[in-house]
Parts: structure tokens; sequence; C-alpha cells
């Protein structure tokens, strides 16, 4: 399988295009475009997930950033964002992190930040890729200059710096007395996680999961038909909620009370309801996301600006518009007062804030809000399917109707239509939102045979 390479990172299956040629290529690359990036030896941070491959690619990536003449700091395991949270600690660089995300525990990938913590965008990305294609080898350094090698957990840092924000207060959140299970799918948010809610006060923690073996114990995208295990247990402990991760940590999805799925595109929707209520300001977010962001903002009197799919288009499109809060609808929260990238553990501080504060449970927020409901469906491309091809002939059938930032997107009165190619998988996605989950599968099995009816 070839590798994709994209803003989302250099991402294939370990032993089938993954393989430690490839993780030396790119780690090769990286330090050389670092080193052209300041006069100074480059200071990089490393960290890595819970998959089995990790360890022996953090190797592989750690002693080739040492033999570009890049000092390291190993993480070691660390979630996404407590790796961004690194770099802000150390005044590093860059940070490769090593972590497929949400893909099956074949995948990995590496991730690469800047000095500012944020996912390279694509012009850097591109720098980046055409060095790994010219061949850098004969930029190692001699051994005179060798990068130096040092550990450090990155964990306590990051949730220090949550717990300093503002409006977050572990005497209110410990006097709510929440229990709380977690799945931690056998990855860095089994221990991230618990850490981070005993820190606010939480006690009564359960952890389906916790074993950080990164043999997952189910699809790993925090979708409500892979996580059946989480929502039982959540319906017969009577725990308050559920919180569910993905593999790096930077997703982030909820249980409530009597195990209904939250869901994951409302996690970013009460995250901005509670950070707007402290801190007026616009909210970022994708083309992908739902519209009950929007209906959140209006609440506030705020505005919402929309960007193409990725983390790094959402925060340029935060950082333009000078944005309190942000995210995406698969979960991910943007804090720019703690840092410009997708993070669980802050997500988890935010909502049991809101939940302390208000003394309302998750069902009754749920209710609280529009009803909406996703859809999220795929094509697979194969080689007889040209994506661009189809998307341009989707694009002209709704002409009037779309925006071709990111794909085509087709707003109806009924709902929207959302068709890109995957940043990740060799996949077209097909999302799309309406009044109920029918009538969303209903849509995108409509714009599915379009799609390929073109």
């Amino acid at each position: 399988m070839p590798l994709i390479a994209s803003v989302s990172g250099i991402r294939g299956v370990f032993g089938d295009g993954l393989d430690p040629a490839a993780l030396v290529r790119y780690a090769s690359a990286f330090g050389a475009w670092l080193r052209q990036q300041t006069e100074a030896r480059p200071v990089v941070v490393v960290g890595r997930d819970g998959r089995v491959t990790g360890d022996v690619c953090a190797r592989l990536v750690t002693a080739t950033l040492q033999s570009a003449g890049c000092d390291v700091i190993d993480g070691g395991m660390a979630t996404t964002p407590s790796v961004a949270m690194g770099v802000l600690k150390h005044t590093a660089d860059g940070a490769v992190i090593l972590s497929a995300s949400h893909n099956p525990a074949e995948w990995n990938a590496l991730k690469l930040l800047d000095r500012n913590g944020e996912f390279l965008g694509p012009d850097e990305g591109a720098e980046v890729l055409a060095l790994a294609d010219e061949g850098v080898s004969g930029q190692t350094v001699g051994y005179e200059d060798l990068g130096t090698y040092a550990s450090d957990d990155l964990l306590p840092y990051h949730i220090e710096k949550i717990l300093d924000l503002p409006f977050i207060d572990p005497a209110v959140i410990a006097a709510a007395d929440f229990e709380v299970v977690v799945d931690g799918i056998n990855s860095v948010g089994a221990f991230a996680i618990p850490a981070m809610l005993r820190a606010l006060g939480v006690d009564d923690v359960e952890v389906l999961n916790a074993d950080v073996t990164g043999l997952f114990a189910h699809n790993p995208e925090p979708l409500p038909a892979h996580i059946t295990g989480i929502t039982s247990r959540v319906a017969e402990s009577g725990a308050d909620l559920g919180i569910v991760v993905d593999p790096d940590a930077d997703r982030l999805a909820f249980v409530e009370d009597g195990g209904r799925f939250f869901g994951e595109e409302l996690t970013q929707v009460i995250a901005a309801d509670f950070v707007l209520g402290k801190t007026p300001g616009a909210v970022g977010t994708n083309l992908s996301s739902s519209r009950a962001i929007e209906d959140v903002a209006a609440k506030h009197g705020q505005t919402v600006v929309r960007s193409a799919v990725g983390e790094i288009h959402v925060v340029r499109a935060m950082q333009k518009a000078d944005a309190v809060i942000g995210g995406e609808g698969n979960g991910g929260v943007i804090l720019p007062a703690l840092h410009y990238g997708r993070d669980a553990l802050v997500g988890v501080a935010i909502v049991l804030q809101h939940l302390a504060e208000t003394g309302r449970s998750l069902s009754e927020i749920r209710d609280s809000y529009p009803a909406y409901a996703i859809a999220k469906h795929k094509v697979t491309l194969t080689e007889d399917l040209d994506a661009d091809a189809l998307l341009a002939t989707l694009a002209a059938r709704y002409e009037g109707r779309v925006s071709t930032v990111d794909g085509v997107k087709v707003d109806l009165d009924e709902g929207w239509a959302h068709v890109r190619k995957s940043n990740t998988e060799p996949i077209l996605r097909v999302y799309t939102e309406a009044g109920t989950p029918e009538a969303a599968d209903a849509l995108a099995e409509r714009f599915k045979r379009e799609l390929l009816a073109g």
C-alpha cells in the first residue's frame, strides 16, 4: 500500500509502505528542513501513541534526527496534544508524533509540528516532502555534530497548564462528585485521561481497555457502532458520563448519563457553549461540522468561520478571525488560550467544569440543543474511479448551492452533504447532516449514488 502524504502527516501500513527506510527518509527530510529554519541546532520533541509499532518507529526516528544534527527530547508514549505542549515547554523547533490517529492498529504515521506546536501548513509540508524526494542522506552530520538525546514525561506540564486556565476550578468539579467511565482504547488515553480526571478532583473513575498494548479492543474511530462497550457500562453503572478518545487522544466523544452516545459532533459544540459564556469571540470549525455550532454561537451573539477539513486549516482560520474556541466535528476541541491543536484533555476539563457549574447532566444539555444527525459514509477509491472527475461532475450538478473550498459541499433546505477526498485514507468521505439519523443516512446514500453515477 502506498504512503499517504498530506496535511495530516505521512501515514501508511507498517511493513507495507511504511518501513524503516521510509521512516528514515522522512525523518531525515524533517531534520534537514528544521536546520534550514534556525541557525542554532534544532530541538525536536518526539512522542508516540500506544501502537505495537510505536517503539521501533520512535527509535528509528529519534536516531535519524540525531544523525541530522537535531537535539531530541523523547516524550515516549504521550498524547498528541501533550507533544504539542512539549514543544512549548522546551521552546523546541518542532516535533514528530508517531500516531495514525483513528486508523487501525497496523497503521502508523509521522505527524510533523512546527516551533509553535502546530501542524505544518501545506507550504511547509510541501518543502519537507520535496526534501524527502530529493534525498537528504548526504546531509547527515559528522560525529562531532550529532544531536543529543534526553527524555521527558510531557503529561504533568500539559495538565498543569490546563489547571492554570482561569475558568477551570478543580474544587468546583470535585464538589460535583462525578462518576466517570473512560474507554482508553488500549493506548495513551488509558493513562492520560484518568490522570487528567484525578487532577480535576474526580475520584470515581473506571477505565475500560486500560492496558496500553496498542491492540485496540475495537475499531479506534469513536463512532457509535464501535463503542457499545462503554455505552452499556455507563448505563449499567449509573455513571454520570463516559469519555471516549482515539488512540492519540486528540479526539474526544462523550457518553451521556443513561448510556446514550452524546456524539463527537457535539463535543466542540458544548465546549464552545462554555467558553463563549466566559470569553466572547469568534468560533472556528471546518466545513464538515454540524450546523449546531452556528446555533450555539448565535446564542452568545458570536459568529462562526469555516475552513477546509484538516486541523491546520481550522487553526489558520481561527488565527485570522482571532477565534477564542474552535475545533472539528470529529471530536476535536481547539482552545487557543492553551495551544492551537485538538486536545481531548482540555475538552474533558471544559465539559466537566460546564456540568459542575450548571448542575445539569449531559443528557439535559443535549436535549437543549437543536436536533441534528450526522451520517459519515465513504466510497473506497479504486483505479477505475477518478475522484477529481467525480467531484467536478457533482459540483456542476448543484451549481449555485455548492462550495468547492474542500471537495464539494452542497447546502440544502433539509440539510447538507460534504464529499471530499480523505487526508488519511484512499477514500472519498461522504458526510451528511439532516434532522434525523434516517434522513441523514438517506441523504448520504443519495449522494453516493449521484457521485458514482457521475
